[in-house]
């Protein structure tokens, strides 16, 4: 029995597909996902439909991303304080060609699934999952408004400006790096720094290598560190423009 997190996917199914496969993901494993299904490419439809699928086989934890909750709003048609131009040039544009070929029953039970994501996933190792990152010192449990959860950047770039020569027992080492053992999270592409992999900054480690745009979708193995990935998205997707 392995666990698995999977970073962000945004629509494109071809790559997860690739991942299960490259990193030989059985119905015995548990798998994590960091939150954004959907946006981007062409399939967040049948991204959603491959993860309720996948979740009455095996263990999945799905967690909620900020474009998950985007797609969630347009769904339920909350338009008070819905951008939905900003959304449609941030990939909503694909999501919403792609519910226009579904059924009504089909778009129910994606607007239950999307419902029922959590904002995020603590397990019996003090590891902690989240689409984005907190900012209460204490943890999760003591932070203040949830979308926190799913568009906060702050720890990451917390993470990435640390002195690595900075401990633990410092006075001025940053409180949320010290309450849990590891933290896994997405929503902010290690593309932005130059990388592709997996990237681990004090116990944070960044799990989106830029699937949205030109990277690829990775797989890791929580314990192990390995770690597997498919072909940048913009190959699979040759002929569409993705959020490049």
């Amino acid at each position: 029995m392995r666990t698995f997190v999977i970073g962000d996917i945004h629509g494109g199914l071809l790559a997860l597909e690739q991942v299960m496969q490259r990193a030989e993901v059985t119905t015995e494993d548990t798998l994590i996902f960091l939150g954004d299904y959907v946006d981007g490419w062409s399939q967040s439809v049948e991204v959603i439909d491959y993860l309720i699928d996948l979740k009455s086989k095996q263990n999945c934890i799905c967690i909620r991303g900020n474009h998950d909750q985007l797609a969630l709003d347009w769904l339920e048609n909350r338009h008070d304080d819905f951008d939905e131009e900003m959304w449609y040039k941030h990939g909503g544009k694909a999501t919403v060609e792609g519910y226009a070929k579904i059924s009504s029953d089909k778009k129910r039970a994606h607007i239950e699934f999307l419902e029922n994501l959590q904002d995020y996933y603590l397990d019996d190792q003090n590891r902690l999952f989240v689409h984005a990152g907190f900012t209460n010192l204490n943890g999760v449990k003591w932070e203040y408004f949830s979308k926190l959860f799913y568009w906060d950047r702050t720890l990451w770039e917390t993470a990435l400006s640390l002195d690595p020569k900075l401990k633990e027992d410092d006075l001025n080492y940053p409180k949320r790096f010290s309450v849990y053992k590891e933290v896994y999270i997405g929503h902010t592409p290690v593309t932005r720094i130059g990388k592709t992999v997996p990237v681990n900054k004090a116990c944070v480690w960044n799990v989106d290598t830029g699937a949205a745009f030109r990277g690829p979708l990775t797989i890791l193995n929580v314990d192990t560190k390995e770690y597997w990935q498919s072909e940048p998205l913009n190959e699979l997707y040759f002929n569409e423009k993705g959020r490049n």
